[in-house]
């Protein structure tokens, strides 16, 4: 997977996903917003905002960015912003997840829906994600991860190849993103159909 692949597969998303993956990742949403626990005034940085689904979810006391690389997505979150008139939304910017454009600790809050297993280096984002998140702050991820069902799995691997033109990467494997990425998960909580997403509450170490 490459920018440009996924960038290709979301032009093509755009007019419905809404339609088609909103639906079936709203729990997800609906969860994580919930498990913030935000403070009033809190900066959150969401990453890869897509076409803006989860904004209404959030409270409207807390500052909301929102970054992602389709153009074509985000024309859609900022129209939803417009048409529903979403107060709390500071920006929604293009950006590439893996070289965000903020300084170091500008956030309280990093949020990532869906986003981990869509980017040509996973690594590299949860990087960038701790870096623009403040010390002590907190990181969430919901993501699809590597079934342990054999069935699924053996269905995950014969899609892998389709990875590019899918624009997500069906096979990912939670304890290997663990041990490269070495988040300090605090909490986590199965999310949408059969449980088959995860969410990932994770520290960011007030030390570093």
């Amino acid at each position: 997977m490459n920018l440009e692949s996924i960038c290709s597969a979301y032009r093509r998303h755009a007019r419905y996903y809404d339609a088609v993956f909103g639906p079936v990742l709203h729990p997800g949403r609906k969860i994580i917003v919930e498990t913030l626990h935000v403070d009033p005034g809190e900066r959150v940085l969401e990453v890869g905002v897509g076409t803006g689904l989860s904004l209404p979810l959030y409270p409207s006391t807390v500052r909301v960015t929102g970054i992602d690389i389709s153009k074509e997505m985000l024309e859609i979150a900022r129209a939803r912003v417009d048409r529903d008139q979403i107060q709390h939304v500071d920006a929604l910017l293009e950006m590439d997840a893996e070289a965000l454009h903020f300084p170091d600790a500008s956030f309280d809050k990093v949020v990532a829906m869906y986003v981990v297993s869509v980017v040509p280096n996973p690594i590299q984002v949860i990087q960038e994600m701790r870096r623009v998140c403040r010390p002590g702050g907190e990181l969430f991820v919901v993501n699809h991860f590597h079934s342990q069902r054999p069935i699924i799995r053996e269905m995950e691997d014969l899609l892998a190849p389709l990875s590019k033109l899918a624009g997500f990467r069906p096979d990912m494997d939670l304890t290997e993103f663990l041990h490269s990425t070495q988040l300090d998960v605090i909490e986590k909580i199965r999310a949408n159909l059969f449980g088959y997403w995860k969410i990932l509450r994770c520290r960011r170490d007030p030390l570093t």
